[in-house]
């Protein structure tokens, strides 16, 4: 497995399909993975601290496992297939482990929330990753300039 790191979420233009982007944390291969406009909104607003004032799902389900005792050791990104990024989230509860599937996006927000680590299967890295050349380095800093300045409405 290999540990990677949230650089952010970003709209991908023309399409204007949200996609959430993760970069190996001792390495240069970066995964982009398109996800949904609602899940794109609760990672963002984690990543800015925006509290809302109900729970939004994400929220509530980090409540919900904080109320019961459940805690959170890792997100996993364990496969591709047709297309479709599978991921699991790894439990632990007095003593004993759980693995439950869950969509990256959906993990992936959770995790941001909880501030554990995102892995990911050495072959989905080699299936779908990129690595960003110097050229293409603008570009990223270009994103990150955007992750400072998006607001979660750009998401609706």
């Amino acid at each position: 497995m290999i540990e990677l790191n949230l650089v952010g979420v970003r709209v991908e233009l023309p399409t204007n399909q949200p996609i959430v982007l993760l970069r190996e944390r001792e390495g240069e291969r970066y995964l982009p993975i398109w996800i949904g406009a609602m899940e794109a909104t609760a990672i963002a607003f984690a990543l800015q601290g925006i509290v809302t004032a109900r729970p939004m799902t994400h929220d509530l389900m980090k409540n919900l496992l904080e109320e019961i005792g459940v805690g959170v050791d890792r997100i996993v990104i364990t496969e591709l297939r047709d297309g479709t990024f599978y991921a699991d989230i790894h439990l632990q509860q007095n003593g004993s482990s759980y693995e439950v599937s869950s969509r990256p996006s959906d993990a992936i927000a959770l995790a941001v929330r909880l501030n554990v680590p995102v892995f990911a299967q050495e072959e989905v890295l080699t299936e779908a990753s990129i690595v960003i050349r110097d050229d293409e380095e603008q570009e990223v800093e270009k994103f990150r300039e955007f992750l400072e300045n998006v607001n979660p409405e750009d998401f609706a």
